[in-house]
């Protein structure tokens, strides 16, 4: 399939990049929003008292629960995707993660069914993991098979933009709750506010993801009787093993930045450098602004010189800025806001990423290869990534930094054997 390689974003294009990555934003707002309220969730759904560490340590446990549930809703939805159509898959995934939300918004606490609080709060992040184990990878590959190959880079980066933009939505709303409600009325009912209106989000995510249409690259698939007809995951497995690898590898990068920049920071630099929630929060959002710029910024710089280049320039500012951010709140405090948002503009670099994975796979089997690397690398490095990098803290506060840096060397390298030679997104 020769799809035209150089001719511009036309307005198609845009508006289904709009479209896939404002749902997009909405459906990961709702899984992300859990992290911003771990301290009260541990509060409110376990005994009180338990001890501070091991209540941190069981809540990060159901954090890391919604990304073991991943890989397998990730692989169902993808093996569905391959064969039958990536637009179905690309609204079913949204609709898995709104009704969960809704439920955790008016779930019982602990002081209210006791143990039964916590159980039930498992097994929704577990339906909300595989819910996103499918949205991210489809919306990779929904939106790099509707635009010309040498816009792949725009593409992706842009939808990776709007996940990120959901943390930003997320982080807005906990600092606006952490704002207007003091301690005792956030743990009474505020951590209920972001959660309900998660799941009006998502269904209106619903709505928009109806509005779009099947990618040209499935349609050409299915008009020339070249769909799958076995399991998309056993071709993956047994003549992709090299790709598999390599975003694996990709993907672990990836979630050293997020997770532990983005995501555990805030909570990291209040209990190591004193910094207040409202402080911590308020920088965060910078962060995420910052990050979702970058996203595009490196995307657009990958579609003129090389995803792999990119990331490797990319890598080494990454790992930079964070070592500074860290060492410079341990010593200036005051610089938290402009080095928190310079750390998160490079975090934009894993935007990348994407463009990677999605030309390692041919498009008979890319939305089951993307699936399977990238959820079950996350679900491993992801989900446990919190419950190494924590206990670390308490004898080097610069150990988040140092992981970041250890994963952007990891990263580097796989860039350069991806950089090598992959498929192109149009070619089956």
């Amino acid at each position: 399939m020769n799809m035209a390689e150089h001719t511009p974003l036309t307005r198609s294009d845009i508006r289904t990049l709009l479209l896939a990555a404002l749902g997009g934003a909405l459906e990961f707002y709702d899984f992300i929003i859990f992290v911003f309220f771990a301290t009260t969730i541990g509060e409110v759904f376990f005994p009180a008292q338990t001890p501070d560490w091991l209540r941190q340590l069981q809540t990060y446990g159901l954090f890391a629960a919604g990304y073991l549930a991943r890989p397998l809703g990730g692989i169902l939805m993808a093996h569905f995707g391959d064969r039958s159509g990536r637009k179905r898959m690309f609204a079913f995934s949204v609709l898995l993660m709104a009704v969960p939300t809704l439920l955790i918004g008016v779930l019982p606490t602990y002081a209210s069914i006791h143990y039964a609080a916590p159980l039930a709060l498992l097994a929704l992040r577990m339906v909300q993991g595989a819910a996103v184990g499918g949205e991210v990878p489809g919306a990779w590959t929904f939106v790099a098979e509707h635009v010309s190959a040498r816009r792949v880079g725009l593409a992706c980066s842009a939808l990776t933009a709007g996940l990120t933009s959901g943390i930003l939505l997320g982080s807005l709303i906990a600092a606006a709750v952490a704002t207007h409600l003091d301690a005792d009325q956030v743990r009474a009912f505020g951590w209920r506010i972001p959660f309900l209106l998660g799941g009006v989000f998502g269904l209106l995510a619903v709505f928009l993801r109806r509005m779009l249409a099947e990618t040209p690259v499935f349609e050409e698939m299915r008009r020339r009787g070249e769909l799958e007809r076995g399991l998309p995951l056993r071709t993956v497995l047994a003549g992709h093993r090299p790709a598999v690898v390599v975003s694996m590898l990709l993907t672990w990068q990836l979630t050293a930045a997020i997770v532990v920049v983005i995501l555990m920071t805030p909570a990291l630099i209040q209990q190591l450098f004193a910094i207040t929630h409202a402080q911590a929060l308020a920088a965060n959002s910078i962060a995420t602004f910052t990050l979702t710029v970058g996203c595009v910024g490196f995307g657009m710089l990958g579609d003129r010189i090389g995803a792999a280049r990119t990331l490797c320039v990319g890598s080494l500012a990454l790992a930079i800025t964070t070592y500074a951010l860290y060492w410079g709140v341990q010593h200036a405090p005051e610089q938290l806001p402009m080095l928190y948002g310079i750390a998160g503009f490079c975090v934009g670099a894993v935007g990348v990423i994407p463009t990677l994975m999605v030309r390692a796979f041919p498009p008979r089997v890319r939305f089951s290869g993307i699936s399977f690397a990238y959820n079950v690398a996350y679900a491993i490095f992801g989900g446990l990534t919190p419950l190494f990098v924590v206990p670390l803290t308490r004898w080097a506060p610069l150990a988040p930094a140092h992981y970041v840096a250890a994963l952007c060397a990891i990263g580097i390298t796989a860039a350069l054997i991806a950089g090598r030679g992959s498929p192109s997104v149009d070619e089956s």
